[in-house]
């Protein structure tokens, strides 16, 4: 048996208010003492933390960890705490985040050509016209809530559009999604309500989807048409495993990017001078800097804390220790993203790193299918932010920000800022008027 030797001192306390405002220090500390540590998580399952880059890499393309719940060694009852409240009962458990080659392999490729390159690229003038249309809402103010007001209806609507979920329904989705992202902040229960909510209204738009399907596809057809396209012409993909396909997208798509941009800005605001290094280059008209810049505000602070649980299916060895079937093992992404073993200077914010193969997105089979579209809401939104509101602040003390609870995720419950207000263009005469509301974005 190959375990580590015990640390003479002790390990930090984990999972507490203090831990969730800034957890680099206890991260660094498992790092040097107890790289591969067991811990009892808030919901009272234990499992394997595993903290060093090399060991992180590792665990993320292990064949042996896989991603299924049916492997959890624990009693039947707490296997409902290693996902998203709910999403057992509403039938929503088949999904990518849940599942293993061969059926990994199948529902991926399925909705893989949604996030290409050329389609994201394409998705592009919309982000930015859902980009400035949020900002013209707030920008006379001179002051916001840049998570309420922005960085979470922005991936919202982005995500929708893309799925194809009707415009008038996208403030309940809105509202959905703001239940499930409160984690413990909402009333008992919320979460799992939502995602039924959810999930019954799924089933009913890919029922209208397929009642309404064309004999051949359309230019930029909806993801969700593509779906049950696909399930329909021999690709075997069951209702629940397109409603679930289309659950996790949603999740996985929005939450991800609001922390991307909430923490994003908040780390520019806190660093003057890396933020001065990037309004100069967007002023230049360059993208180089702001490319870069994205790569290194998801490594120093990114928006998935830990990544989404696995299980052990054989004996293996991470970082020598032994970890036996059916142990739950979280790679904390965050930990690894600051090994100094990998990165110099890792707790430095330099927006031209180069040398930057974080993990914000994973790693391995299960990297991040959306990757290049949070990439450019990513870039969109910071960049508009700089550009359109270039003296944007924090307002108060950086002390009193929250940090959202929950075990994945690592986001700000609000992020409120002051500028100079900006006054929106004066109407054309004769022109149609405007309407405000998201759903006529």
């Amino acid at each position: 048996m190959t375990n580590q030797p015990p640390s003479t001192t002790p390990a930090p306390d984990l999972f507490t208010w203090e831990f969730a405002t800034d957890p680099y220090p206890a991260y660094a500390w498992l790092r040097d003492h107890a790289p591969v540590h067991r811990t009892k998580l808030p919901s009272g399952v234990e499992a394997w933390l595993v903290t060093r880059y090399a060991d992180a890499k590792q665990a993320l393309a292990d064949g042996r960890l896989s991603k299924n719940p049916a492997h959890h060694a624990e009693p039947a009852h707490a296997k409902g705490k290693t996902g998203i409240p709910g999403e057992r009962k509403a039938e929503l458990m088949t999904h990518l985040l849940n599942i293993d080659p061969p059926d990994h392999t199948r529902l991926r490729r399925l909705v893989s050509k949604a996030f290409t390159p050329r389609r994201v690229a394409e998705f592009a003038p919309r982000v930015q016209e859902l980009t400035d249309h949020l900002i013209d809402q707030f920008a006379a103010k001179g002051e916001a809530d840049l998570i309420h007001e922005f960085a979470f209806p922005l991936p919202i609507y982005a995500i929708c559009d893309l799925l194809g979920v009707p415009r008038e329904d996208q403030d309940d989705f809105r509202d959905w999604a703001g239940m499930m992202i409160r984690h413990g902040g909402g009333p008992r229960g919320g979460v799992a309500r939502s995602v039924k909510k959810m999930r019954g209204y799924l089933a009913d738009l890919i029922h209208r989807k397929r009642e309404a399907l064309s004999d051949a596809p359309t230019p930029g057809e909806d993801l969700i048409s593509a779906l049950i396209r696909a399930s329909d012409h021999g690709e075997h993909l069951t209702e629940n495993e397109a409603a679930a396909m289309a659950f996790i997208l949603l999740f996985a798509g929005f939450e991800t990017t609001v922390n991307l941009i909430g923490n994003g800005t908040y780390a520019l605001l806190t660093h003057p001078e890396q933020r001065a290094r990037l309004q100069t280059s967007l002023a230049a008209g360059e993208s180089a800097l702001l490319e870069t810049g994205v790569e290194e505000l998801l490594r120093y602070d990114g928006p998935v804390e830990l990544a989404t649980w696995r299980f052990a299916t054989q004996p293996l060895t991470i970082g020598g220790q032994d970890i036996a079937p059916g142990d739950p093992v979280l790679v904390v992404l965050a930990a690894a993203d600051r090994d100094p073993a990998r990165f110099a200077d890792p707790d430095t914010l330099d927006l031209s790193r180069r040398d930057n193969q974080h993990l914000g997105y994973g790693h391995g089979i299960h990297y991040c299918l959306g990757a290049p579209l949070a990439r450019l809401e990513g870039q969109t939104a910071l960049a508009t932010l700089l550009t359109r509101l270039p003296d944007l602040r924090l307002a108060g003390d950086s002390a009193d920000l929250r940090w959202r609870g929950g075990l994945i995720m690592r986001g700000l419950r609000t992020l409120p800022v002051e500028f100079t207000p900006v006054r929106r263009p004066i109407a054309v005469p004769n022109s149609a008027p405007e309407d405000d509301t998201p759903s006529s974005l």
